[in-house]
């Protein structure tokens, strides 16, 4: 059991000291997206690429957001890594669909990326690609934040409470953190399902 007691503990450690107003502040920023017409695109790698298609999905079926999660396209993408190399997809992809600076990326990874460290160059290359082109850079990652924390100081950072267990930590509180940024009231515009059927 001291696993599991080790592992829940982390978690309520983690829901207690999250920055709160920093996650309200998310759900601003959506707002004023959502009212701009801008769009938000949803970068994630491994895990955190399934959890980007299902924000993806809340941000659109819940809140009226257009959003999308460039690794939904599994030919795409394999194609541009397999001819161009990892590291070339999400940035092709953000030009290809002109992004601005009314649109936002949205990382989700447990590190943030790391030139330094060779280690998620497709995100290293879409905030650059963001920069230039005057993004909000916005995320929920771990660690020191990586790249994405670098370039923002919006982008929200699970704390590190056991080492051995941050990527589930980290991959299971994007889901807790953008879930309560969907179904904040000041976002939310059309219930879920379940919710439905029993009010």
């Amino acid at each position: 059991m001291n696993f599991f007691t080790n592992y829940f503990g982390a978690v309520q450690t983690i829901s207690r000291t999250l920055d709160y107003n920093l996650v309200l502040t998310y759900v601003e920023i959506f707002n004023e997206v959502r009212k701009n017409s801008g769009r938000v695109f949803v970068l994630g790698m491994g895990g955190s690429a399934a959890n980007a298609s299902h924000m993806v999905n809340d941000l659109r079926k819940i809140c009226g957001i257009e959003a999308y999660a460039p690794t939904d396209n599994i030919a795409e993408f394999s194609a541009s890594c397999n001819d161009e190399g990892l590291g070339s997809y999400f940035p092709r992809w953000l030009e290809t669909s002109k992004i601005s600076n009314k649109d936002v990326i949205f990382i989700l990874s447990v590190g943030g990326g790391s030139q330094e460290n060779n280690v998620s160059l497709e995100l290293v290359n879409a905030i650059a690609s963001a920069k230039g082109v005057g993004a909000r850079i916005l995320g929920i990652v771990g660690r020191d934040g990586g790249e994405a924390y670098k370039n923002s100081t919006e982008v929200i950072i699970v704390p590190t409470i056991t080492l051995d267990l941050e990527t589930p930590l980290v991959e299971s509180f994007q889901a807790v953190i953008w879930h309560g940024i969907v179904f904040h009231p000041n976002l939310k515009l059309k219930p879920s399902k379940w919710e439905s059927v029993f009010e």
